[in-house]
């Protein structure tokens, strides 16, 4: 399969997963998954097909690590990201002392000012990987690296969990654990990094 084959299953099974099951006709369970016979009835109906091996090699070898299929073979979900209502089932887990956020530049202020909140998602999305983080933020504009006192909140009682793909999940990151990492993007660190 070409990359702009695999990139565009890619969107528009993060499209029906995380976001839009109903443009398919799909329906998720409380856990989020889906029936992949369902799901690949509903691309084609529509248009846009996608074969079973496909799939499989999409869920396989994507970067990210955005999906899972059950053991039976017979279900697929996103692992995060949802904008719709499930319930994922992720324990609390203890976070590493630091984690990283990207966002885009033009959002710096603001997200200093009052913190990261997880908007129309379940969560707020972090992860010890420092370039993967900035990749994402690249998408929407001129990125800038947070970094995330997860030690500190973790201390002062805010909950994580932690994805089979490593990504670190919260519900918000108030403004006084963050910080941003200018030398991520080749500028100065701000005066008062963390430790």
């Amino acid at each position: 399969m070409n990359y702009n084959r695999h990139t565009a299953i890619s969107k528009r099974l993060s499209y029906v997963l995380r976001h839009r099951p109903d443009s398919i006709g799909l329906r998720l369970d409380q856990a989020g998954w889906a029936d992949i016979e369902d799901l690949l009835d509903g691309l084609a109906l529509r248009g846009k097909a996608v074969s079973r091996d496909e799939l499989d090699e999409v869920v396989k070898t994507n970067p990210k690590q955005r999906f899972e299929i059950d053991e039976s073979g017979t279900q697929i979900r996103a692992r995060q990201g949802h904008s719709v209502r499930v319930q994922l089932g992720y324990e609390p887990e203890q976070p590493p002392d630091l984690l990283f956020h990207g966002t885009p530049e033009a959002n710096l202020d603001s997200i200093l000012r009052v913190g990261l909140d997880k908007r129309r998602r379940h969560h707020v999305h972090m992860s010890t990987d420092r370039a993967l983080m900035l990749e994402v933020a690249r998408r929407r504009g001129e990125p800038v690296l947070l970094r995330i006192d997860a030690r500190a909140m973790h201390v002062a009682g805010h909950v994580f969990y932690v994805t089979a793909n490593d990504v670190w999940l919260t519900d918000s990151v108030p403004p006084q654990y963050l910080s941003a990492d200018l030398s991520a993007s080749g500028d100065q660190p701000c005066p008062n990094p963390l430790p």
